[in-house]
């Protein structure tokens, strides 16, 4: 049996590991508008319109606002929407076409459940895609180059995880996501390509934030629901749930629920997963591979 995956890298090894740089650098795209931002602000020039030529029109104004609010709201509830903007909710046709399957884990690095997933991983020789806190990266630096280091990638889960997120104004989502990136990149030397929101739920304000910065949106296929989930075969079943090439999976090794004996639930699923992923043919890889 191998060793467990430590946190800590020794000597050169770990100098390597901090001072490795990125081989991919974001890059800034144009943001465009999407249908549904288009239709919102034809909706509220129309309103101020209305207002400006009768002023006792302010009722259906209202009205109007308040269902055009209410539609975007409830698009940005929807973690696998792609009415505000990219998103990938499975992995790019080319990839799919190899058989490629990503597993994506968050809300770590956690200094307890982390280093036996990648001990985990190791073993399989699978490598996975960890999207981190940036504020838990700042914490435990040497645990994230060891994620690095064992051949997986880290990507932008936010600074803070804060759980109100999609209320966030334009200057705080920035900050989120400009702390996120730094923190990760002055653990690991690399930069994050891709970003997945708290619980995947976001404002219209996400996209051109995430234009600027040069990042990907990234949600799931499917999810297990381990964070509150203590059964490992109710969180299994929803994962290989109609298993496919291009699926992205989603676990987490922080926050994780745990099992009646106390296992947390990402380590008692993660064997079985990769065994139904080999055996329907498929092949786990980075979303940052995939592209």
């Amino acid at each position: 049996m191998s060793a467990p995956v430590r946190p800590q890298l020794d000597g050169e090894r770990e100098r390597q590991a901090h001072a490795r740089p990125s081989a991919h650098t974001p890059a800034a795209t144009r943001w465009r508008p999407p249908l549904v931002i288009l239709a919102s602000f034809v909706v509220h020039a129309l309103a101020l319109g209305a207002l400006v030529a009768a002023p006792d029109s302010w009722t259906w104004a209202a009205g109007a606002l308040f269902v055009n609010h209410a539609v975007v709201a409830t698009i940005g509830l929807s973690p696998r929407s792609r009415a505000l903007g990219p998103n990938w909710t499975r992995l790019p046709a080319a990839a799919a076409a190899r058989r490629a399957i990503a597993i994506t884990i968050d809300d770590g690095p956690d200094p307890e459940v982390t280093p036996r997933v990648l001990d985990l991983l190791a073993r399989e020789g699978v490598r996975a895609t960890f999207f981190c806190v940036g504020d838990k990266v700042d914490r435990h630096p040497a645990l994230c180059r060891a994620i690095v280091a064992g051949g997986h990638a880290i990507e932008n889960h936010t600074a803070s995880h804060p759980l109100w997120f999609t209320l966030l104004g334009l200057g705080s989502i920035a900050r989120e996501i400009a702390r996120g990136q730094a923190s990760i990149a002055r653990a690991t030397g690399t930069q994050p390509l891709f970003f997945r929101a708290p619980a995947g739920l976001r404002s219209p304000l996400l996209q051109p934030v995430l234009s600027r910065a040069g990042l990907q949106l990234a949600a799931w296929t499917r999810r297990g629901f381990d964070t509150r989930e203590r059964d490992a075969d109710t969180v299994l079943r929803r994962l290989v749930r109609n298993l496919g090439p291009g699926d992205i999976l989603l676990l987490h090794d922080g926050n994780a629920a745990r099992t009646s004996d106390g296992t947390p639930v990402i380590l008692a699923v993660l064997p079985r997963l990769i065994t139904a992923i080999r055996a329907a043919g498929l092949e786990p890889v980075t979303l940052r591979s995939a592209r």
